[in-house]
């Protein structure tokens, strides 16, 4: 069963009378070079995996080759009936049929994987990814890694630092979980359908360290800042946390921080030792 080929995977989906739904944004890979570059560049051996929107199961396939187990979430039932089919021969594979973004993600793996730690692996869809990716990363649930596909532009932002254009505010929330890289680009395509846009592959590693500001507040303080992105970060906090002016230049002089930056001057442990000053003084919720 070869599920890349386009001729095999047309058969398939006719067989059982699939259609692509344009709302759930669902673009199937038919480059197994791809798949195997996943596989290998995401160190899935002997690894448990959580896998969000299998599809027709065509990285899962490859990956329960290798995985220890593999816990795939897939919200289309129509599929159900074929994944039965492609995986069936996999006693390490479960499929929950479920909106991930509906689903408590800590009980579910903790179910399947008990308290060992898991990799998410995923090809998401363009729509859906931020929201997807936030929930995961704001979870409690055991995630090592993430490793996902997404638009090119969307993974450019995630991995940016403060020297590139793409750099905002997703790029510092996500920094704060731990480094994120881009390990390939995949083109449109090697997709079916054939999405408008390219993509890449993120990986985000994990990084359980103390941090001085909860997330809840660092995000406080990247709504203040970016949502006013156009003013100096002096106006932009001041305004957006309720501060007086000459309390946060004080604390910006403190940390050697001009007035005249932009939210897109800071780095992620600029935002934490600011928030750290600026809420510990009373700034209000935003």
């Amino acid at each position: 069963m070869k599920l890349t080929s386009a001729r095999e995977l047309k058969n398939l989906l006719d067989q059982y009378g699939f259609s692509f739904s344009k709302s759930l944004g669902q673009n199937f890979l038919i480059d197994q070079n791809i798949v195997d570059k996943i596989v290998d560049q995401g160190q899935i051996q002997g690894e448990n995996i959580l896998e969000i929107g299998p599809g027709i199961g065509t990285l899962t396939y490859s990956m329960a080759q290798k995985a220890k187990k593999v816990l795939a979430i897939e919200v289309d039932e129509s599929l159900r009936e074929i994944l039965a089919y492609t995986l069936g021969e996999f006693s390490n594979v479960k499929v929950h049929f479920a909106d991930v973004l509906k689903t408590n993600i800590e009980e579910v793996t903790r179910e399947y994987f008990g308290d060992e730690p898991f990799k998410v692996v995923a090809n998401l869809p363009y729509y859906i990814t931020s929201p997807i990716l936030i929930y995961l990363l704001k979870s409690q649930a055991n995630i090592s890694e993430i490793i996902v596909m997404m638009q090119k532009e969307v993974a450019q932002r995630i991995v940016a630092d403060k020297t590139k254009k793409e750099y905002g505010s997703i790029s510092v929330f996500i920094s704060y979980f731990g480094p994120a890289g881009i390990l390939m680009n995949v083109p449109k395509t090697v997709f079916m359908p054939q999405p408008k846009v390219d993509s890449a592959v993120v990986k985000i590693k994990i990084a359980r360290e103390d941090r001085p500001l909860t997330i809840e507040d660092l995000e406080r303080v990247l709504r203040a800042a970016f949502g006013q992105r156009r003013k100096t970060i002096l106006n932009s906090l001041s305004k957006g946390l309720d501060l007086e002016k000459s309390f946060v230049e004080g604390v910006l002089k403190d940390l050697d921080l001009p007035t005249t930056y932009r939210a897109e001057n800071l780095s992620l442990d600029d935002y934490l030792l600011l928030g750290e000053k600026l809420l510990d003084h009373g700034g209000k919720n935003v």
